[in-house]
């Protein structure tokens, strides 16, 4: 099965069946029409987007440096955990009211917080796939986390 998958990737390779040169995150990653189509390019690019793209409210912009950069990301994983950790404890308020293990995980209820999180993402310049994934994964740990205190 992998040779064969490896050999129909190969093949699309050598006959250029890639696509085309340009790759366009907005309708690959954003779905939204504000990203600059960017070239592809062999070399290393310092900065591939060309210009800072966050903005503060002050008239500065980030960021001058990669550890700038991973500085900002410690804040803002720091203040995800907060926010993570509030919505565990109503989680756990929400396990109270349900008796039995096969209350715990409602599929419809699930899929309508993954939509709204995938509808929501491109009014704050999230990839829908960014919003859909971490909402999966958020709601597949908590229905986890409702299991283990409903069956105490």
């Amino acid at each position: 099965m992998f040779s064969a998958l490896y050999f129909l990737a190969t093949a699309r390779l050598a006959l250029g069946a890639v696509g085309p040169k340009t790759y366009n995150a907005t309708d690959k990653c954003y779905h939204i029409s504000t990203m600059p189509n960017v070239t592809m390019s062999n070399e290393t690019r310092v900065v591939p987007w060309g210009n800072r793209t966050i903005h503060y409210a002050n008239g500065t912009t980030c960021c001058s440096s990669l550890d700038q950069v991973r500085a900002a990301l410690d804040v803002i994983d720091a203040k995800l955990l907060e926010l993570l950790s509030n919505r565990t404890a109503y989680s756990r308020e929400a396990a109270r009211f349900k008796s039995k293990e096969a209350d715990v995980d409602d599929p419809l209820r699930d899929q309508q917080i993954i939509n709204r999180a995938i509808d929501n993402a491109t009014a704050v310049q999230l990839p829908q796939i960014v919003a859909q994934q971490v909402f999966q994964s958020i709601i597949s740990s908590t229905v986890e986390f409702e299991n283990c205190i409903v069956s105490d």
